[in-house]
């Protein structure tokens, strides 16, 4: 069983090893798009995004993220608003080749856009079951209990 410090703790190492999510604007679910997360360790209640003024999400605004994690070991949904990040030092600080391979213009491009998302409730799921967990389930245990005490809804 995982506590939801450690379901959080999982989530976050999750992210850092595939930063990877579908992100919508609340208000236009149906514009969900893939995003990369750009996390910084000093910055839990937070992420950033690189994308462009004339994007879907480029207006901001209440968001949520779904998480699926390599090898489908960690699962999660979060909500948060999306606003236009305008610190010169937080673009620095988050800029990288692999950023600069989508922005030709750099970090002056006039069609540039950093968003932060501002992070508010999550729900963690945790589908690492274990050896023993693993072998019940394959025996045709009854799962679900043990299934509920791997997921979490909390803020981030």
């Amino acid at each position: 069983m995982s506590t939801p410090d450690e379901l959080k703790t999982g989530f976050w190492k999750a992210l850092d090893d595939s930063p990877f999510l579908f992100l919508q604007l609340d208000s236009a679910p149906e514009n969900a798009v893939p995003m990369t997360a750009q996390l910084d360790k000093d910055a839990d209640s937070a992420i950033w995004f690189f994308t462009t003024k004339d994007h879907c999400l480029a207006n901001g605004g209440p968001a949520t993220a779904t998480f699926a994690g390599k090898g489908h070991e960690m699962f999660a949904r979060f909500s948060g608003t999306l606003r236009e990040e305008t610190s010169r030092e937080r673009l620095d600080k988050q800029w990288s080749k692999v950023v600069e391979a989508w922005f030709p213009g750099g970090k002056d491009d006039p069609n540039l856009l950093m968003l932060r998302m501002d992070l508010g409730q999550a729900e963690i799921w945790n589908s690492d079951l274990g050896f023993i967990d693993n072998a019940k389930m394959l025996m045709g245990f009854d799962m679900r209990e043990d299934a509920k005490e791997e997921r979490a809804e909390m803020a981030l």
